[in-house]
């Protein structure tokens, strides 16, 4: 696997983390009705926004590949 296919697949695990965290935490504002699951679910959601970040940051500073 090239550098460049394998930073594309750490992309789109990056848009994948996002995805979660939008989904849990629009579960957890307006669906979720006990406390305990509802922090739970915000928690994950964070985690996994900071998550995506770190990755994001990681692939646009590490550059552009030579291919």
């Amino acid at each position: 696997m090239s550098p460049a296919l394998a930073k594309m697949w750490v992309a789109i695990a990056s848009m994948v983390f996002m995805f979660i965290s939008v989904a849990s935490i629009y579960i957890s504002r307006y669906k979720a009705k006990n406390k305990t699951i509802r922090f739970i679910l915000a928690f994950i959601a964070y985690i996994s926004m900071i998550l995506a970040g770190i990755i994001v940051i990681f692939v646009v500073f590490s550059g552009p590949t030579p291919e």
